[in-house]
């Protein structure tokens, strides 16, 4: 069940945020910021995943946070190797590889809900029209509750019910 939201995902009652970057992305921008700053151990944990593993784009890795949280960093981007290196823009092949594999990781790790942004439209670049239909297409027949958050509002919590 996909259900469009608007409010602030940092306060979704969801077990799970989904979010697109780059591996080794410095999370200094768009949703990636706000939750390198609320989970710092977050990003450190995934840096160290990223220099142990070398991640491609449309790979996905999980981390578990305070009460239950989990949150998915989906490499959409390329990018992010390298002193001062910068992520590039999403792809849409990279997109569909990394719904691909967090509808895998939702089936295998039993998730209870998912929330997710319009993913890879912000600092990504892509086009929402390109994305959306892929969310459907790979997250659609989870069974399970999927929130995606199309409008931000900071501070305001969804109506996720």
């Amino acid at each position: 069940m996909i259900k469009q939201v608007e409010g602030d995902i940092l306060l979704t009652k969801a077990q799970v945020i989904a979010h697109g970057i780059a591996a080794m992305d410095p999370m200094n921008q768009g949703l990636a910021k706000s939750l390198h700053e609320k989970y710092p151990a977050m990003h450190k944990d995934f840096h160290h995943w990223c220099h142990q593993h070398h991640p491609k784009p449309g790979e996905a890795w999980m981390w578990g946070g305070p009460d239950g949280l989990r949150i998915v960093n989906m490499i959409t981007q390329d990018g992010g190797y390298g002193h001062g290196s910068k992520p590039s823009h999403a792809t849409v092949q990279h997109v569909n590889h990394a719904l691909k594999a967090l509808h895998k990781m939702a089936t295998k790790e039993k998730f209870t809900s998912i929330a997710l942004p319009r993913l890879a439209t912000g600092v990504g670049g892509l086009d929402w029209n390109e994305v959306e239909p892929l969310i459907k297409k790979h997250l659609g027949d989870l069974d399970i509750p999927v929130y995606v958050y199309t409008v931000y509002h900071a501070g305001r919590q969804a109506k996720e019910d």
